[in-house]
């Protein structure tokens, strides 16, 4: 159970110095109402430190999750990790996209800054100790995967542009109310302060994501995926969409595959 109030972070991670494609989003809660604090901005090390700090504030996280690849000694990955081979299996890959190797040019800038937003969050403090089953850190830092977690929460996604596929998801999945059923399934009983649709930036959406994975590790209810190379956490076994339940049970029952609920 989550306490009465609480806060958690969501961190999606860019490094563009000309484009704001970083999204940072604090969710806050208390008995009644469910909030959110967003902000996108760009890759400048002081703009990031700034902003970290600014959405931040003086609250304390019961959680962090991070869009990128994580483990918790921050060390450069630089492979192909298990995780990410798991979610390249065609049968998902082909519906929700993939997150791409850790070895790849792009894999490897995403791993080093996801890993500076993890120094500015670990030398801030004020991150709850870690309590759930997939812990990579002594305090409960999370790895994201916005597009991934949405794709799993449809009932039917279908592949497009890789970058409109997340947006497409968020929308469907706000217009149908999985988004808003899964916050309630979390936080029950709480109102919404803003309506999901009003999140329309793609780098807050994603960031929004995040924070929803952050609340998932925060109450130890989520589905993750990986080894000690870092796991990627996913949603709560009761909201994978139907069409993916196989899968996931399949890979539940194999070891080596490192899935797990």
């Amino acid at each position: 159970m989550l306490p009465e109030t609480g806060s958690v972070l969501g961190i999606d991670v860019g490094w563009s110095l000309r484009n704001a494609s970083s999204g940072i989003c604090r969710l806050d809660w208390d008995g009644a109402t469910v909030t959110w604090t967003i902000r996108h901005f760009t890759g400048h090390a002081d703009t990031r430190r700034d902003m970290v700090m600014e959405v931040c504030g003086a609250q304390h996280l019961l959680a962090a999750a991070l869009d990128g690849p994580l483990r918790g000694d921050l060390a450069v990955i630089d492979r192909f990790r298990l995780a990410e081979r798991a979610l390249s299996n065609k049968a998902i890959a082909s519906r929700i996209s993939q997150p791409g190797s850790s070895r790849s040019p792009v894999g490897r800038l995403l791993n080093h800054h996801t890993n500076e937003f993890a120094r500015l969050l670990l030398e801030r403090g004020m991150i709850a100790e870690a309590s759930h089953p997939h812990a990579i850190h002594k305090v409960a830092l999370a790895e994201a995967f916005p597009t991934g977690f949405l794709g799993l929460l449809h009932s039917d996604p279908q592949k497009g542009p890789r970058q409109k596929r997340s947006d497409r998801y968020y929308e469907a999945l706000v217009a149908d109310g999985t988004l808003e059923r899964l916050l309630e399934h979390h936080l029950p009983g709480r109102t919404l302060a803003f309506g999901l649709a009003t999140v329309t930036n793609h780098d807050d959406r994603a960031a929004l994501v995040c924070a929803i994975t952050a609340l998932g590790v925060a109450s130890n209810d989520y589905t993750a995926v990986g080894d000690l190379d870092g796991w990627i956490i996913l949603p709560p076994p009761a909201f994978i969409a139907a069409w993916a339940v196989s899968l996931v049970e399949r890979w539940n029952q194999a070891p080596e595959s490192g899935l797990s609920p």
